[in-house]
């Protein structure tokens, strides 16, 4: 009587998610061990409703899907289910008409969908209702959890296409399979136990192709592009911790991916489109897109009341309203809540993580109504945040800038062919992006890379400066370096990622999280981060705390929306960014590459996702209490940034070709680039002079209210506010640059610099400068400093001879100066004479940092 218990678990997720089948049909075929279905149609409104995305399904197909029950071996073999061809194309949706489409219509489908659901729940009640013996509800609860758990997911050919105004992006997978594995990370027939309470399930995506190419006003794609990535392959290992056999969610969420080689090629047509995307990301991130219709204007007195506190109500990345609710309802609030308010991504993310790790109310439907009912309402009782833990690594990637040409066949009658040429690359070693959250509470993400270097390929712009026959050096083409490689700094990037064999995971062992914002602080501090990487290290850290007792936040307290509850919580977000000891090199080469990427990704007519709301003064602001003021003064939530650059180095060489006459304009939106004009071939200049400045460290530190819109209205409507509180209306920068020095140098024909003569000998500075928001609120207080700025530099030397101040003219012209740079002549006695290269009969050989007497 297996087949009574499994069959409505397997029926209901087919026919939730595909439409026009036929109950009785795909029972009979379950029971007859394999089922195969063919031009299948996804039910786009489910989908969306339970995904919760920010696009539209288009259309969703599935050529073929298969699956197969082992009955008689259900308890050691998986069920596999294979999906051949599946294609699904998806769209942004219209503003916040289709926003409120889209619920409407999902709330109808969801009563239909409940409806549905109600109507076969007695069926199931029915069909769960044996009489054998041998079959107690103990032992259907564990066949259960180990079927589910070991179900084998196999997709064939998965094709997601995204279109947006000329934009059409596409992602192929051939395969992807995902299985459950045994401690090794081997394929395996697993299930928690008492003395393993860890589920682990490996995902493989072989051979995934990602393109990005530009339609035409009709719709049809008349030039395909080089693909942005061809077919990689990668693969995700993800752990689950359980605290008991009964629970429903692990306490602790564990997804890692893995990545050797990851190579993206982007041409001049793509960077425009490869940018919207991105920039996509960040408006969803943030949630800028359908917030507020046209013309509409967000009210400042509501916010202005909830400023009392966290000044809640605006920030679409914790809304505190909603941060405490995915602890206390079950996975139904998850797959059928309509969220009246705009969310940002953290508030996204975090509430589809029920409906990815736990099981459908639907599997408990074989105890019967009563008993299900109380596990729900227990679930809902003792349910709590988990801990998740996500992370991309990414050993060595590779990305290629690349410039297209029209070329024509032979034949008069043949089309046009787009061929590329690539210009530029960028090679990174040792990538890792990690997120961890409990909850929306805490969220941290760490970004790092162990070393990275940018080099310069073949011609452009006519300009033959790297082409074969040239024969430069691979040190010339390089002309940027920062942090070191993986054969010197080992695995250090996936140090406690499931992909380190030394990571608690691996061993046997539960892991510890550290997520208390003072401990994190301690242990993750800018030397540590260094000490992993080496090149870049990123920490971003938010959370949010409740100052009035221990433990987490009351969900009533927080979600009524009353000032005097709002005022125990605290919201904190710091980011720091370290950037290891570098080497810049400004050539000719270097700079006209650079440029030409900024002139290719203005080249577009895109419209803004987000645009910057008017500033508005009310007049009839509310006027706050005593209490009330007092009460703000206590906390007000900011932003915090801090940049760090360690050891860095700029060389400026001397121009050995400038168009800068014809990328300049561009960039500032004077005329179009079309009209560039190929120049003659690239004339070496040795030895090449250049100016050499070189930073022991650079800190940047920036601050923002974060509510500063609110805060400002509130703020600006006091009769004398406090020092206190005007200091967070300003926009607060620090700048200090440490050990600074400059001089002259040269790069002989070998790739080696002379050493170099020094001009500003090394010097220490700062600078604070502090900016106004939104200074129309404050039009009636003239005495209100709208900008202050303070600039200490102790001591600075300039020295320099009459030859060196030459040279200097020379560098400084071979850039302003439009025109052949050979008329520029720097002579060898100029040369001679600022680096003093001959003294007497005596030649010294120029290497870094040595001079060697021959």
């Amino acid at each position: 009587m297996l087949e009574s218990y499994v069959t409505p678990i397997l029926m209901s997720y087919v026919n939730r998610y595909i439409k026009n089948l036929k109950p009785s049909d795909l029972q009979l075929s379950l029971w007859g061990g394999d089922v195969v279905l063919s031009k299948l149609e996804l039910k786009l409104d489910v989908l969306e409703q339970e995904l919760k995305l920010p696009f539209t399904f288009l259309s969703g197909h599935i050529h073929e899907l298969r699956i197969h029950v082992p009955w008689t071996k259900l308890g050691s073999e998986p069920v596999v289910i294979t999906i051949n061809t599946m294609e699904c194309i998806l769209k942004l949706k219209d503003g916040i008409q289709d926003d409120h489409e889209s619920c409407g219509s999902n709330s109808t489908n969801r009563s239909s969908t409940e409806n549905a659901k109600s109507s076969v729940k007695p069926r199931r009640i029915h069909q769960a209702a044996p009489t054998d013996p041998d079959l107690p509800p103990g032992y259907v609860q564990s066949l259960i959890r180990r079927v589910v758990n070991n179900v084998n997911i196999v997709i064939n050919n998965l094709i997601l296409k995204y279109v947006e105004d000329d934009i059409v992006l596409s992602v192929n997978i051939t395969s992807a399979e995902c299985y459950t594995v045994g401690e090794l990370w081997d394929r395996a027939f697993m299930d928690i136990s008492a003395t393993d309470l860890v589920l682990r399930k490996v995902i493989n995506f072989s051979d995934c192709t990602v393109c990005l190419d530009k339609r035409n006003a009709s719709g049809k794609i008349e030039f395909y592009q080089d693909p942005l990535l061809y077919k990689c392959s990668f693969r995700t290992r993800l752990h689950f911790t359980y605290d008991n056999l009964n629970s429903k969610m692990p306490s602790i969420i564990k997804i890692h991916t893995l990545v050797e080689s990851l190579k993206l090629s982007i041409t001049d047509q793509q960077l425009p489109m490869f940018i919207r995307i991105m920039q996509l990301g960040i408006a969803l991130y943030y949630g800028e897109i359908g917030s507020f219709k046209d013309g509409e204007i967000e009210d400042p007195i509501c916010h202005s009341k909830d400023m009392l506190g966290n000044i809640a109500g605006a920030e679409d990345e914790a809304r505190i309203d909603m941060q405490y609710a995915a602890q206390y309802k079950g996975q139904d609030s998850y797959l059928q809540q309509v969220d009246e308010q705009p969310q940002g991504w953290v508030s996204w993310a975090w509430s589809f993580v029920p409906a990815i790790v736990s099981y459908d109310d639907s599997e408990e439907d074989y105890l019967g109504s009563d008993s299900a009912s109380t596990m729900h309402q227990q679930k809902a009782q003792t349910l709590k945040d988990p801990i998740v833990s996500v992370g991309f690594y990414c050993t060595k990637a590779t990305v290629t800038f690349k410039i297209t040409e029209m070329q024509a066949e032979s034949s008069y009658y043949s089309p046009q062919k787009v061929k590329s040429k690539e210009v530029l690359c960028w090679e990174q070693e040792g990538t890792t992006i990690e997120a961890l959250m409990m909850g929306e509470p805490f969220f941290d993400c760490q970004i790092g890379f162990v070393g990275c270097r940018a080099m310069c390929l073949k011609a452009i712009m006519g300009v033959k400066d790297f082409e074969e026959n040239m024969s430069r050096s691979e040190s010339e083409a390089c002309f940027f370096i920062c942090g070191d490689n993986l054969s010197a700094k080992g695995l250090t990037y996936l140090t406690n990622s499931l992909f380190d064999y030394r990571s608690p995971e691996n061993n046997g062992t539960r892991a510890d999280f550290i997520l208390d914002e003072a401990h994190h602080k301690e242990t993750y501090t800018e030397i540590a981060g260094m000490q992993r990487f080496g090149a870049f290290y990123m920490d971003y850290l938010y959370t949010v705390e409740n100052t009035s007792g221990k433990g987490s936040a009351n969900q009533q307290d927080l979600s009524s929306g009353k000032n005097e509850d709002l005022g125990t919580v605290q919201e904190k977000s710091t980011k720091s960014l370290v950037i290891g000891p570098l080497d810049f090199r400004l050539n000719s080469s270097a700079v006209h590459r650079i440029l030409k990427m900024i002139v290719c990704a203005f080249e577009h007519e895109y419209e803004p996702y987000s645009r910057l709301k008017p500033e508005i003064k009310d007049e009839n602001a509310v006027v706050l209490k005593p209490e009330e003021v007092t009460s703000l003064e206590e906390y007000i939530p900011t932003r915090h940034t801090s940049v760090t650059l360690l050891k860095c180095t700029c060389t400026i060489f001397m121009a050995e070709f400038n168009l800068l006459d014809r990328l300049l304009p561009v960039i500032l939106g004077e005329k179009n680039s079309s009209s560039f004009m190929n120049i003659s071939n690239f004339q070496s200049l040795r030895p090449l002079p250049s100016i050499q400045i070189l930073v022991d460290k650079i800190n940047l530190e920036h601050s923002v209210p974060m509510y500063a819109e609110q805060l400002v209205h509130v703020v600006s409507s006091l009769t004398q506010p406090s020092d206190n509180l005007l200091h967070y209306c300003y926009v607060h920068c620090y700048l200090k640059i440490f050990g600074c020095q400059a001089g002259l140098t040269s790069l002989d024909c070998s790739g080696s610099y002379c050493l170099s003569v020094p001009i500003i000998p090394s010097f220490s500075t700062a600078l604070y400068g502090k900016l106004l928001k939104l200074p129309t609120c404050w039009t009636k207080r003239s005495h209100i400093v709208t900008t202050e700025g303070i600039f200490e530099l102790p001591n600075l030397t300039i020295q320099a001879t009459r030859a060196q101040t030459l040279l200097l003219q020379a560098i400084y012209q071979s850039w302003s100066h439009i025109g052949n740079v050979s008329s520029l002549t720097v002579n060898e006695g100029l040369m001679n004479e600022v680096f003093q290269t001959i003294v007497g009969t005596e030649h010294l050989l120029c290497r870094p940092g040595i001079i060697e007497v021959l």
